[in-house]
């Protein structure tokens, strides 16, 4: 079988079920046929851009984000395919904002563009952005400031 069939079954595999880990989905795909490395695995998974989410029955899942549109009771935390943006976790005077990937470098443009007092500056990969917020800040503060980009 080759790298195309085994990229369909992985994206039916994470569409089908709820997969917590690569050695799970290993198990899955052995079942149907395929045979080869967790390496190998983990190169598809980067390929096919798959990342983790969280589900309340399973804790982490795997999800594909180009099928994947999902809301969060909280909109700090809502997903909005359009926007690029995922999730917001802090700690402390920091924030990491996730993104679909390609989207970190335009978002964080956005942030700074803000120029909000209590945002020191941010760092954005393909997918990742770090906000560092001022000494002495709180959360709140910093979450406030990032409402004007942040979806609704």
């Amino acid at each position: 079988m080759n790298k195309i069939e085994r990229h369909l079954e992985i994206r039916n595999i994470i569409k089908e079920n709820k997969v917590g880990s690569q050695e799970e989905l290993m198990e899955l795909l052995q079942l149907r046929g395929f045979k080869f490395t967790q390496a190998t695995l983990s190169r598809d998974l980067k390929y096919l851009k798959a990342g983790k989410k969280s589900d309340a029955e399973k804790g982490m899942v795997y999800f594909l984000p180009d099928n994947e549109k999902f809301v969060s009771s909280d909109p700090a935390r809502e997903v909005v395919s359009e926007s690029g943006f995922i999730s917001i976790e802090f700690t402390g005077n920091m924030a990491v904002i996730k993104t679909l990937p390609g989207f970190a470098s335009s978002f964080a443009y956005k942030i700074d563009a803000l120029n909000a007092y209590e945002i020191l500056g941010t760092v954005a990969g393909d997918d990742t952005i770090l906000v560092i917020g001022r000494e002495g800040v709180h959360r709140q503060n910093i979450l406030l400031s990032l409402r004007p980009v942040l979806p609704r």
